[in-house]
């Protein structure tokens, strides 16, 4: 795979090229320190690490200007005559090839070394995002196939106790929280969006309906039904509510026990 952004890699802004000239600095007076013991041994020595480290942390454009630079001042202040550059012989020579050679060498291996490593980490990345959206696809496709299993169990349900079939209440998803909490142990459901009455609607007492209206949540009910023998005179019923989660939204049925 190739990626394009591996090279830019470094820091950016006017940072990076403050620490750089920092490193020389630095750099510069530590040869300077040592220069009594090292005399004209090495001149290029701490500028050849400065810009190693300033490479590794800072890039290619801040290395490079570390390297030319370090070469002007390892020249000038530590290659015999010292303060001098009217006169070239042969150490100058010497230094003029082999520190921008080594230098040079190091730079581009580390240089290759980031790139591959910001290349790893944007490719990481990138799969990271990749496994993300497959999980939310398959996310996605279980809730499908949940709801669409909800909506069939609905279904069989209605058709299997249609005679003792209530009422349907379909839930408000975005409704007040759940407020409340009833004997059961259950907290009141948001409320209902639209009722659906069922074959016993009629005969359910109208305190239950307006009951049942405002506060209905799974679990074990007891109504009151209008007698087959007396129309005025109602009875306790047992009944049963449950809970189902479709595509279409939340329902919940109420209907008797048998």
């Amino acid at each position: 795979m190739k990626v394009r952004n591996a090279r830019n890699w470094g820091p950016r802004g006017l940072r990076r090229w403050c620490l750089a000239a920092g490193a020389l600095a630095v750099a510069s007076a530590i040869r300077l320190a040592l220069h009594p013991l090292l005399g004209p041994m090495h001149p290029a020595t701490t500028f050849c690490i400065a810009a190693a480290l300033v490479e590794y942390y800072l890039g290619l454009g801040p290395a490079l200007t570390v390297m030319v630079f370090g070469l002007g001042i390892a020249d000038y202040m530590f290659v015999p005559p010292y303060s001098n550059i009217t006169y070239i012989d042969g150490r100058d020579l010497v230094l003029l090839v082999s520190y921008p050679l080594l230098t040079l060498i190091v730079i581009t291996l580390i240089e290759r070394l980031r790139r591959e490593e910001s290349r790893a980490q944007l490719i990481a990345s990138v799969a990271q995002s990749r496994y993300e959206m497959l999980l939310r696809h398959d996310n996605e496709r279980a809730l499908a196939r949940r709801a669409i299993d909800e909506t069939r169990r609905l279904l069989r349900h209605l058709a299997q106790y249609h005679d003792g079939f209530i009422l349907i209440k379909g839930l408000e998803h975005n409704a007040a929280q759940r407020a409340g909490t009833k004997a059961s142990g259950a907290a009141e459901l948001p409320q209902a969006a639209e009722i659906a009455p069922g074959p016993l609607f009629d005969a359910l007492h109208p305190d239950d309906v307006q009951r049942l209206s405002n506060a209905l949540w799974p679990g074990h009910h007891r109504v009151r039904l209008r007698s087959d023998e007396h129309e005025h005179e109602f009875r306790l019923t047992n009944c049963s509510c449950e809970r189902f989660t479709t595509h279409a939204g939340d329902f919940l049925v109420l209907r008797t026990e048998h």
